[in-house]
């Protein structure tokens, strides 16, 4: 199921947003360079038999060799590679249900801060112990009832900690950024054109600052969002054109895109530069999940994984084009990777 930006009235309420918080170019350039030395410079990857099943060309940017397992680590560590002696010595604070939790815990350590994450009960325990083997501590919530802006409050004012939220933050989407900039610049140095680009869509950063990277680096190439079923928060808000919430009923084994509200501001770059969304199934996921093992040898968690599912079932959409698409995380427990493979073979 398909939510065009096209579609979205020009006519809405913007929120409004300070002159430069938008990071252009140059702040994503900037974020490379200071990512570089951290990250592993792993190349764009690419399956004939996947290639035949889309029948184009999938050129697979693989974020789960990356620090922590996913790409978060690039936008935690622009983040906090800029704070202050003073915000150092206080700590940081961040609110996640795993990979940018673990992110920031691993930022954090590098940078010689305290970390302290909160995430709900129910987070999948190996995120929740790799988390804390990073030195940080770990507050747990409930999910449903818990209110989260007064978690937050809580914990910035009463320790003093500097947070560092997941999305809605000009160096969080700069380093996120970077994912489609590297893409970008691998594929222009080999003389390929990227027709679409494909990620996975929670609060909407990595999606957000692919689309200002690519905006830039490749104009023609159309900015798809990824969202699992019952989770479309920004699939609806596009189509309303405002922000709206889902509630938080819906089931889906992509247990790190449950968001139920799109960020505001990533909301306010994708409203005007996606494409559209992409709504996937758990089936979308498992495919991807087995896709990548099997061509590739790469462990992706569902969330991961989604975004490569949901292209392998659209030739409609990529036959004939060249399309980039990101795994975006691999932090699964193993019986459940074990059971998504096993169930993915039943639904071939």
């Amino acid at each position: 199921m398909i939510a065009d930006a096209a579609d979205i009235s020009a006519e809405r309420s913007p929120v409004v947003i300070a002159e430069g918080q938008i990071p252009g170019i140059a702040a994503i350039e900037d974020a490379a360079r200071r990512l570089a030395p951290i990250l592993l410079k792993v190349p764009l990857m690419e399956s004939g038999r996947l290639n035949d099943r889309i029948g184009g060309r999938l050129l697979v940017k693989a974020e789960t060799l990356q620090p922590t397992g996913s790409f978060k680590v690039r936008g935690a560590w622009n983040r906090i590679s800029r704070s202050s002696s003073d915000e150092l010595a206080r700590g940081v604070l961040a609110l996640s249900s795993g990979n940018h939790g673990r992110a920031v815990a691993w930022a954090a350590r590098a940078a010689g801060a305290r970390a302290v994450i909160l995430m709900p009960a129910d987070a999948p325990l190996n995120k929740i112990e790799q988390t804390r083997a990073l030195g940080a501590k770990i507050v747990a919530y409930d999910r449903r009832s818990a209110d989260r802006a007064e978690l937050v409050r809580h914990w910035r004012e009463s320790e003093g900690l500097v947070y560092v939220p997941a999305f809605d933050d000009t160096h969080i989407v700069a380093g996120a950024a970077t994912v489609a900039y590297e893409a970008a610049k691998e594929a222009a140095a080999s003389g390929v054109r990227i027709d679409g680009f494909a990620a996975a869509c929670s609060g909407g950063g990595l999606i957000a600052g692919s689309a200002l990277a690519l905006g830039v680096l490749s104009p023609a190439t159309e900015i798809w969002g990824v969202e699992p079923a019952g989770y479309d928060d920004t699939s609806q808000s596009l189509v309303r054109g405002e922000r709206v919430s889902v509630s938080a009923s819906g089931e889906t084994i992509c247990d790190a895109l449950l968001s139920l509200t799109p960020g505001e501001f990533t909301f306010e770059i994708n409203r005007r530069r996606l494409s559209g969304i992409i709504t996937a199934t758990d089936d979308d996921a498992r495919q991807g999940m087995r896709a990548a093992f099997e061509e590739f040898g790469l462990v992706t968690e569902p969330s991961g994984a989604v975004a490569l599912g949901s292209l392998l079932a659209a030739r409609d959409r990529t036959e004939g084009r060249t399309f980039v698409v990101v795994l975006s995380g691999r932090n699964v427990d193993e019986d459940l990777f074990a059971r998504q493979l096993t169930e993915a073979a039943r639904t071939i």
